[in-house]
């Protein structure tokens, strides 16, 4: 069995959605309950992908210690 990897792009400053991303980054932009990174990762976990890879920027460390527990 192929052991897949899923990669999830996060590095962008999300300038386009500004100014709701001005004091949070725009995958922790909540939507309804959770924020949107999480959708995409519970999709990913859904699929039975074990590794998931986060490309992010230096600054996006909001990103990484929330989902640490997910992961």
């Amino acid at each position: 069995m192929t052991n897949l990897k899923a990669v999830i792009p996060v590095a962008g400053l999300g300038m386009h959605m500004l100014p709701a991303t001005k004091a949070i980054p725009k995958e922790m932009l909540p939507i309804v309950d959770k924020p949107m990174i999480q959708y995409i990762v519970d999709e990913i976990v859904a699929a039975g992908i074990k590794e998931i890879l986060l490309v992010t920027h230096a600054s996006k460390n909001a990103v990484e210690k929330p989902l640490r527990h997910l992961l």
